[in-house]
Formats: C-alpha cells, structure tokens, sequence
C-alpha cells in the first residue's frame, strides 16, 4: 500500500498543506500540472485512515468518468477504499433512481434521453422552424446552457441578451422551441440530464426524509474542476451540504473555458466571500512541463484581464529544462499541415511515440487538413472524441470474434497467441500495416486490443473478455498508437510529450465570433489550456492565408511572433530557486534552396537543403550503401526502417556528403540521440566504408 507510514511522503510543501488542513472549507488554486489529483487522493485517504472520517461518508466529485475512476484507483492504493467518486451527472443519477417511488408517485424514474437532438427537431417543427442535424444539435445546445443555468422558456429571450448569446435563430424562437422541447418531453414521458438533476435537487428541497438521508449518508465533500461548476450543479451541491461546511474545492481559474455551456468560475472566484473562514492553497511548482514550455504559458495566461485574472497562477517548472517553444508562419493551411505532417513523423523516427504526439486546433473543422497531411506522410493518426472507443465497428467485430473464441480455442494457449488467431477472422493482419488513413485507423484500433493482450498474458480468453466488457462499460480506452488529433476543448485533462498548436491566426483564435472582452479572455485561456498540455516540446504555427493566394490574416495576439525577416527572439525568463532558467520561442530560422534560392518551408525540403524539383547533387552510390547499412541495423534492431533515419534523412547525407560530426549534425532530423548513436557509422560510410566493413567490425 502506498504510503502506508506516512501520508505525507513525497508531497511538496503546498500538497503537504492541501493534505494536513483542518476540517471545513478548503479552496485549493491548483494550476495546470501541479498535482491536484495528487494532492486531493492523499486528503481524503489521511483524513479516512486518521478516523477523522469514514469512507462512505466521502463523495468526490468531477466531471468525467474517466477522472472519477482514476481518483477511486488512487484513494484506494492509498488504503482508503469505500470512497465514492463520481461525476455530477452519476452521482445524481443514483441518488434519483434509488428515491424514484417516492419522487415520481411509485412509478420508476422515467426514461432519460441520451440526446435532445431528435425531441428538438420535433419542437422545432411545432413552432415552424424547419431544421437539419446541425440545427437540432445547435438548439439543443442553446436549451442545455438555459436549463444549466436555470432559466426558464418564459425568460430565454432575455437571459440570452443579457448573456450576450448569439442563438442560431431568432432568440424569442428559441425560447418558443425549448417551451416546446418541455411539452413534447413530458407527452412521451421522457426526461434529460438536466431534468435528472433539477429531480435530485428537488428531492432534497421539497421532501425532508430524502434530504436527512442523503445527508447522513455524505458528509465530507470534494469538488473537482470547480471552475467548470453551472448554476444547476452548484444549486445541486448546496443541497448535498445543507448547513454544513465540510467542502473541499479545486480549481483553476486560468482554465476556465465551458462558459458557453453554463460553466462559471463565479463560485470559485467568490468561494472566500460565501465561506470566510475557509483555508485557502495555491499549487503552482508544475511537475508536467519543462521550464520552457511553463515560461510560454505564464507568458500567454500573464496577459489576461478580467475578474478571473485576479486568481491567476504564475506557475514554476520543476522538470530539467527542455527545447524552446518554436513559432513558425506558413504561407497557407495546406503548408502548415504538411509541415506540421512531417515533423510528426520526424518526432516519431526519432523515437517520440506516435500516442505521446498531438496536433490540437480550435474548431473540429481544422481537423481534415490534418488527417489528410498525416495520411500523406504514412504518419497513424486517431481523432480525439470523434467516436468512443468501444463504439468503433471495428472493435466491436473484433470483441465479438472474440468472445466466439472462447468455445473453439485451445483454452491454455497463451494469451497472445489466441487473441491473434480468433482476430485473424476479422481480417487483422499485424504484418499488413495500411500507409494511413482510415485504414490505418481501423487497424491501430484493434492493434490496441492485441497489445492489452500482450500486456496481459496470465489471463485466459474468458478472463480478457470480462476485462474488455468491463472497460467498454467504464469506457476505459487502451492506448491506440496514433498521433493525437483534438480540438482544445476536448484536449483539457489530457497531456502528451509533443504538442502542435496550429491554426493560431485571428479569426481562429480568437475565434471570429469572440467579440466581447469576456469571451476573447477565454479565447486566451483556451490557448494557455493548450500550451500546458505539453510536457517537453511545443510548437505553435499559423498560416497567412487559409488557402493558396487567399486573403492574407494576421497571427492570433495571444502568440508571439516576430515580423518576417528579423532575427531577434521572444525571451520567456522564469527563476526557479537559485537558478535562472530561459525559455524562448522563436521562429523557424529562414532556410533557402541552395540551387534557386528560394524559401524552403516543407521539412523535407529543409532536411535536403533545396526545393524537391531541382536538380540534386547526390551520391547515389553513397545513398545505396546508406540504405542497405539502415536496412541491416533496422533488422538487428527489430525496428521498422524509418525508425532509424528517414528516406529523405539519407537523401539529404548522401547530398550534403558531411565529413564532421558537426556538419553531420545540422541536417534536420539528426538530433543529439541520433548523432550519438549512428553518427560515426554515417561518417564512415560517407569517407567510402563499405557496409561489410562495418558490420564485420561489430
């Protein structure tokens, strides 16, 4: 069991506190990185294993099944087992089903929707709006933020000026339509999520028998990502705690950006007004990021104005220091995504996994460029919350074939061995690897079930099985080996090793529709959600033009970018203790075809040092004894080819033909790893040694 001695060991002072306060209103400032999660686990397991509480007193809440699930793990390694952890909408759902005879006249709860989309059609039709998908999904959006924020039909079109909303349609129609959502709802006796909770409130607030006993049953409570708390959830908690003060919040102000779902930072932000007596920690030495990439975010966040900015944090790197952020300008999109493309594919050749590597925008719409750049590169890609796992057809046919197994395998073969054949009926083919694309998708999808299989080889069929049902129903997703591809909204929680922020040009971020000084401030603060997700390198880019020869635009004034031409740099400068570490971001160094002299943009024709249609000066018989020298090791080393340097990598060595390390090292591609490891073997073989030669010297 995890410190079982001492619930303060490895915590920092700041953590150490969060753990050790007293009894009562805790507000913890937590900044990106920081170990909340971390620190909040240990809080309640000390509180739990000092008998100061009992576990099934405790509910923690968040919003996410998966973050929920990842606090119950922890608080049980920690020896504090019983502890509910759960989201919002689950834990009213409990409660709601289990009082549902005594809420809803001995009937069952009602029937919830798991989407408005098709009742908002209907109601949009009664009151003459005629609507496709998109329209549908766009009300039922507008009636979750009303509903959320809890506002009635009657009051929409107001609350929706004062709120400075744009609605898809005229706001009176709206409110006309989610007047009629409501009716149509209640003739087929269905209800919503938001119904759901609005039942759980009221079950607390007009039955005083419900109320004592959800209230005997949870005492003590935490809420995770308060900053992201709605009117309905916030009146939701009040009702858990009645008279009492036993609360623990956790937030971060500079990450608020869920204020167009009804999310308000208020309840944070006025957390030490409603309880004066509460103890108040800020984490801010951030364990996720180098001191370069933490430099650039309390660059971005230091700029904000507003009444949030009053609890921003200036965070402090703790991790060694790392590379400088990069800035780089492209002419146009498809530039920017190609760019983006092969510098994945860089990253991945140089053993940066493809799963540590995202490619973050502001708008879904951003994302086809992207698919199609990584396709045309032969770089795995998977597109973050474009469909669930499990939901994939793909892996339900391959659970399914799996599950068919069981009655015609030998059930003591090796895991492996048996999740391989009993997948080979659904076409899987581990030596076939499709170039990208949807195609590669699919097979890095059900790759990712034979690795969990591997992953587990003292596990019979059966036993796999119930392990995969049981993570299909938590949605416990195994990692696909594919670069990451997400808007910013859906990237929040998450972190990678390499992360590509793009698209950043006014219009874009911020978003064209930002208009108001609110909404522009949570453009930035969804760029610094950006930026944090970053643990070792980041790079930011834009293109001056959507399309070739379209109208030019300006970098987002979030970003620092130099004028084109000039050589100076954006210095980002941040002590941690006695040391002064520097980050800086700088743009891409100019680099000029050495035959025509003209700008080289893409990283291929970087690596070559000229445009891909001028002539080469290459040694083609120096590249053939590269390649069959790469072939030899890749095959020694178990690897695929490119692994160990690129086609375009020994084009460019068998072009430059560089006789010192140094010379060696400024082809791109060639990083420190790289020199050290195959450096002196490529010199070699450049002054004419012959692979044989090599080889036999091993």
């Amino acid at each position: 069991m995890a410190d079982s001695s001492n619930p303060l060991t490895g915590l920092d002072p700041e953590q150490a506190a969060v753990v050790t306060a007293p009894a009562g209103p805790l507000c913890i400032l937590a900044g990106a990185g920081t170990g909340k999660t971390r620190a909040i686990t240990h809080r309640i397991a000390h509180r739990v294993r000092s008998g100061h509480v009992r576990a099934q007193h405790v509910l923690a809440v968040t919003f996410t099944a998966r973050a929920a699930a990842e606090m119950r793990a922890r608080i049980g390694q920690l020896g504090a087992g019983g502890v509910q952890a759960r989201t919002f909408h689950a834990a009213a759902l409990r409660q709601v089903r289990y009082f549902a005879p005594r809420l809803f006249s001995g009937r069952e709860m009602p029937e919830l929707l798991d989407s408005k989309a098709r009742m908002v059609g209907l109601a949009a039709t009664r009151v003459g709006i005629k609507i496709d998908g998109t329209g549908a999904r766009d009300l039922a959006g507008e009636i979750e933020w009303a509903k959320s924020s809890l506002i009635e039909p009657a009051d929409y079109a107001v609350a929706a000026a004062k709120a400075l909303r744009e609605p898809p349609f005229d706001a009176a129609k709206v409110g006309e339509v989610y007047a009629a959502y409501e009716r149509v709802k209640r003739a087929q006796g269905v209800i919503d999520f938001e119904d759901m909770i609005r039942a759980a409130i009221w079950a607390m607030e007009e039955h005083e028998d419900v109320a004592e006993q959800i209230r005997s049953q949870y005492r003590h409570f935490v809420v995770d990502e308060y900053q992201d708390v709605n009117p309905m959830q916030q009146r939701l908690l009040d009702s858990w705690l009645g008279d009492r003060d036993d609360l623990t919040v956790v937030g971060d102000a500079s990450q608020t950006i869920y204020s167009f779902t009804g999310a308000s930072a208020s309840y944070l932000v006025d957390f030490k007004r409603r309880h004066p007596d509460a103890t108040v920690v800020r984490l801010i030495r951030d364990y996720r990021s180098t001191p370069q990439v933490v430099g650039l975010a309390n660059t971005v966040i230091g700029q904000a104005r507003g009444e949030l900015a009053r609890l921003r944090l200036e965070l402090v790197g703790q991790r060694p220091p790392g590379p400088e952020p990069t800035v780089r300008s492209f002419p146009d999109e498809p530039q920017e995504a190609a760019a983006v493309a092969a510098r994945c594919r860089e990253l991945i050749a140089g053993g940066t996994p493809a799963e540590e590597i995202a490619v973050l925008f502001r708008v879904n719409a951003q994302s086809e460029a992207y698919q199609e750049a990584l396709a045309e590169a032969g770089v795995p890609y998977v597109v973050h919350g474009a469909e669930r796992f499990f939901e994939r057809v793909e892996v339900r046919q391959a659970m399914h074939a799996l599950r068919a197994a069981t009655r015609s395998l030998d059930a003591t073969a090796p895991l492996a061995e048996s999740v391989g054949k009993a997948l080979e009926g659904v076409g899987w083919r581990p030596a076939e690897t499709p170039a990208g694309g949807a195609a590669r998708e699919k097979w890095e999808a059900v790759a990712a079930l034979v690795a969990l299989a591997e992953s587990m080889p003292t596990l019979t069929l059966e036993a796999f099985n119930e392990e995969l049902a049981r993570r299909a129903a938590l949605q416990h997703v195994p990692t696909v080996a594919g670069v990451t591809l997400s808007s910013l909204h859906s990237a929040k929680g998450l972190e990678w090793d390499a992360v590509f922020l793009v698209g950043l040009a006014e219009g874009t971020m911020p978003v064209i529709h930002a208009r108001t000084p609110d909404a522009v401030e949570e453009e930035r603060r969804l760029l610094y959600v950006g930026v944090t997700r970053a643990r070792h390198t980041l790079w930011l880019s834009y293109a001056a033009a959507r399309a070739p020869g379209g109208r030019p635009r300006r970098a987002s004034r979030f970003v620092p970018v130099l004028e084109p031409g000039r050589a100076s740099q954006h210095g980002f400068g941040k002590s941690i203790g006695k040391t002064e570490v520097v980050a800086r971001v700088r743009r891409t160094v100019a680099i000029s075809c050495r035959v025509c002299g003209a700008g080289l943009l893409s990283g291929p024709e970087r690596k070559l040092g000229r445009c891909t249609d001028c002539p080469a000066d290459r040694d083609e018989e120096l590249l053939a004894r590269l390649l069959d020298w790469r072939a030899r090791l890749a095959a020694v080393q178990k690897v695929p080819a490119f692994v160990v340097f690129t086609d375009v990598t020994l084009a460019a060595i068998a072009e430059r033909r560089p006789g010192r390390r140094e010379e060696l090292a400024v082809i791109a591609g060639i990083g420190p790893r790289k020199l050290g490891l195959y450096g002196d073997d490529v010199l070699a073989l450049v002054s004419g040694t012959t692979v044989e030669d090599l080889v036999g010297s091993d």
